[in-house]
């Protein structure tokens, strides 16, 4: 009898699997055939993520409701059967798939698609939104929270424990953005590029240091017998867990993108396009799995891997590769997100231990709001303090409209069902990401038109010219430029093809390890690539004029480009000053010519 057992269980088993499998393959078809339909007929009110929502409710209601429960007739096996069959009616995933097969392409799309130009120019910015905005929001939600749960205990709403670290992650795990809705009709709409830049780095990076926070406040471990008191030395292992969590993930993923650059600069891999794609797609993926089994977290290591693969890895694949990668990365982001979402609507039917409580729910969006607003306004108000082109009261108020959640929030609380406390705020952060996703994703096209946003804007096009454009490029952003000035000058030769040669960078005595380093297509191309971030790269000046062969900078230095004290200076300062401005910054710059006199202003920089 117990051999029949388990063979009827390993059946029962595998016809589950595969009911869930063949499940999810015809909602994603029929997901993205009416995709298809919406797309075609241009309606735009709501996202291919809401409609995979919808059908996951669909489905959900069939296999909660349409679908009878089998009993067994085996009376020994009754009880287990019984189980098996409520399990086999509600389709359910190891919330580890998310994690480990689902989230690393979406991440990793996130940044490889990045574009750099507009990201890096925003780049203090979006820092600041992303860390001291997440962590501000995670406290005021904690907090916040923590007040309605003792409001819950005086009236009587409380069925278990729920103590201020619960509140804290729960912080944590909702102040994960996810605004995929609102950025899709942005770049439909092609909505102004500085907002579209900010929204879409807060959204990136605020994930990585989400988990990253989150896994921190369930590192929080006090002394003593009361294991969720305040423990200062507990606060402070667990802020320094944080930031050694966060730096070994972000160093492990530039490392796997660095190597990968290395390789496929240094070999023939781009004369077998095929080879060189699989290999390009298996270093990006172990990298989220190399760094989960070292202690890290591979979406902070994947999402730098994808970032370090656009910026150097990118440049040495054959002209086939490099296609079918955005195109492969593409694809499985848009089957993974739909994939997520459309579970989402399933699993509020098929999920066995919701806990649905009105105060705390009604509390979690109050808390939302007010924990957004707290970050937005108070730190758009001092960057605008260092910043030359000021972020409007209309982006602000857009970026408060547009803080969605997705993905990411909804994977972090699916994660840990175990307690009561974690079991109701998966069921709120299920009703948190219906709401936004469906209202207020839906709401971002009048939203745009009442906010007076720009539309219709090119985004390989330069802010109009102002009237301090005159001002230096150091006044701004000038660790940026210093990196900058050191990646064109250093890493890009040493990584890729393109950029100077080490020989007119690096000293003299380096001369043997500057020619084995620097690839012989750096010589042979005229043409090298164009690097839409070369915009902070430091020159001699920030003001030229040239005269003949004579140039005069804005700092009162003067030389002449066929009379110097030596060759190498020469090649030098025409590569990383001349050819890097006529070149790169020849769509940015504004010149005005006069009699042979041209006059180069620098680009205007939001820090």
């Amino acid at each position: 009898m117990e051999e029949l057992a388990t063979e009827k269980e390993a059946e029962e088993s595998h016809r589950q699997d595969s009911v869930s499998l063949l499940t999810f393959i015809l909602l994603l078809t029929l997901t993205i055939l009416t995709i298809w339909l919406f797309k075609h007929g241009r309606v735009r009110f709501l996202h291919e993520t809401g409609l995979a929502m919808i059908y996951g409710l669909i489905v959900g209601v069939i296999l909660r409701y349409g679908t009878p429960a089998t009993s067994g007739h085996d009376k020994s096996l009754s009880c287990t059967q019984e189980d098996r069959a409520f399990s086999t009616l509600l389709v359910t995933f190891d919330p580890e798939v998310f994690f480990n097969i689902l989230l690393p392409p979406i991440i990793f799309h996130a940044g490889y698609s990045l574009k750099k130009r507009h990201f890096f120019r925003n780049l203090g910015s979006i820092l600041a939104y992303a860390f001291l905005g997440t962590a501000v929001s995670c406290f005021i939600i904690g907090n916040l929270m923590y007040g309605v749960v003792k409001l819950m205990k005086i009236v009587g709403q409380l069925s278990d424990k729920f103590y201020y670290t619960d509140c804290l992650f729960f912080g944590a795990i909702i102040s994960a953005t996810d605004p995929v809705t609102v950025l899709a009709i942005f770049n439909e709409l092609h909505a102004d590029v500085d907002l579209y830049a900010l929204l879409f780095g807060e959204s990136v990076l605020n994930d990585a240091v989400a988990i990253v926070l989150s896994s921190s406040i369930v590192a929080y471990q006090p002394a003593g017998l009361n294991t969720h008191a305040f423990d200062a030395a507990a606060f402070f292992k667990s802020v320094g867990i944080f930031l050694g969590i966060f730096s070994g993930s972000f160093t492990m993923g530039a490392v796997t993108g660095v190597v990968t650059a290395l390789v496929t600069k240094f070999t023939k891999l781009h004369c077998f396009p095929l080879l060189e794609t699989a290999l390009f797609f298996l270093m990006s993926w172990s990298t989220f799995l190399l760094a989960e089994a070292c202690g890290f977290t591979g979406v902070v290591a994947v999402l730098f891997c994808g970032i370090t693969q656009a910026h150097y890895t990118y440049n040495n694949l054959s002209v086939e590769s490099r296609s079918r990668t955005k195109q492969l990365f593409e694809v499985l982001h848009f089957l993974a997100e739909n994939f997520i979402f459309s579970y989402m609507g399933l699993a509020l039917f098929t999920f066995q231990k919701h806990v649905f409580s009105p105060i705390f729910i009604i509390g979690a969006f109050v808390a939302i709001f007010l924990g957004r607003a707290a970050h937005i306004y108070p730190l758009s108000f001092f960057l605008n303090l260092g910043r030359r082109h000021k972020i409007g009261w209309n982006f602000q108020h857009m970026m408060m409209f547009s803080g969605l959640r997705g993905a990411m929030a909804f994977a972090l609380a699916i994660r840990d069902t175990a307690s009561y406390a974690r079991q109701m705020m998966f069921t709120t952060t299920l009703l948190i990401v219906f709401f936004t996703v469906w209202i207020i994703g839906g709401g971002t096209t009048p939203m745009l038109s009442w906010l007076n946003i720009r539309v219709g804007v090119d985004p390989d096009q330069d802010p109009p010219p102002s009237n301090d454009r005159n001002r230096t490029k150091q006044e701004s952003a000038w660790i940026f430029r210093l990196w900058y000035s050191f990646d064109h000058n250093y890493l890009k030769p040493i990584l890729t093809h393109s950029g100077p040669p080490l020989t007119t960078t690096l000293p003299t005595w380096c001369g043997l390890l500057a020619r084995c380093l620097t690839s012989p297509q750096v010589y042979d191309n005229q043409e090298p690539l164009r690097e839409e971030d070369s915009d902070f790269i430091l020159t001699e000046g920030d003001l030229t004029l040239t005269y003949g062969d004579s140039t005069v900078t804005a700092n009162g230095s003067s030389g002449s480009h066929t009379a110097s004290t030596s060759l190498e200076g020469s090649r030098r300062t025409k590569s990383s000053s001349e050819e890097v401005l006529e070149r790169d910054l020849g769509m940015g710059d504004q010149k005005v010519s006069s009699r042979g006199t041209r006059l180069v202003f620098p680009l205007e920089d939001n820090f």
